[in-house]
């Protein structure tokens, strides 16, 4: 425990001191970035360890690998929302475990976040995930549609739209920078619009190869898997 504990929290050091870094060269201040631990796959002795270096935020890709999580996020104080591919007959199992879902890519999903989360007396707050780089392989909506999404969803009860995510196409530094600064674009152009019903404050992109891409470019959440608790660790058991 003690080896994977200073591994781990010199990696939370060198993640926060590289956000902070980030935010001085973009005039910013480091209190506008929160910090994402992504723990899919991770063991909860990792998460444990950067818990106890002051890590409350974390995401998790499945609602299976959540809902096994969840007492230790309870009993820790801690934060979790999904952030990966969600389908809609999962939806029902996520009113009890967390009030965030950052990756909401259709109005038909956000209708049934809204009924499952009405169900339970609760709101979630979500953001809108855009496929930015228009790739094949990954979800999100059109950026094309983005305002009329956001004005579709706002609408709905028991959902609190929060914001916009993405995860860009692989690519180097001024590349993904332009993915990074037109998803500021559209994100900065809706927000200004104060859309009834929504509360858009929240920019999520960056992860463990481009956060300060996306920390230059305006980003307020960064999500870094790798650059805290090492490569994955999978469990082909899981299925």
């Amino acid at each position: 425990m003690d080896t994977i504990y200073n591994y781990i929290a010199e990696n939370l050091k060198t993640v926060r001191g590289r956000i902070e870094t980030a935010c001085a060269a973009a005039g910013r201040d480091p209190s506008e970035v929160l910090l994402m631990a992504v723990s899919k796959t991770q063991p909860e002795e990792k998460l444990a360890a950067a818990v106890a270096e002051g890590q409350t935020l974390f995401g998790e890709n499945r609602v299976q690998e959540l809902m096994q999580k969840n007492s230790f996020f309870r009993k820790h104080g801690a934060d979790c929302h999904i952030i990966g591919t969600l389908q809609t007959n999962k939806v029902k199992y996520l009113p009890d475990m967390t009030g965030f879902i950052q990756s909401v890519d259709s109005l038909k999903l956000a209708r049934e976040i809204s009924k499952q989360y009405s169900k339970a007396g609760r709101t979630a707050d979500i953001l809108i995930e855009l496929n930015i780089g228009d790739e094949d392989s990954k979800s999100g909506a059109d950026p094309d549609q983005a305002e009329e999404l956001a004005c579709a969803v706002s609408e709905l009860d028991s959902v609190r739209l929060r914001g916009f995510m993405c995860i860009p196409p692989i690519c180097e530094g001024d590349l993904v920078r332009r993915y990074f600064s037109k998803m500021y674009r559209i994100y900065s152009d809706i927000a200004s619009k104060k859309i009834p019903g929504a509360d858009i404050s929240v920019l999520s992109m960056g992860m463990s190869d481009d956060f300060e891409y996306a920390v230059l470019e305006g980003s307020t959440l960064v999500r870094v898997g790798r650059g805290i608790f090492g490569e994955r660790i999978y469990n082909t058991a899981q299925g």
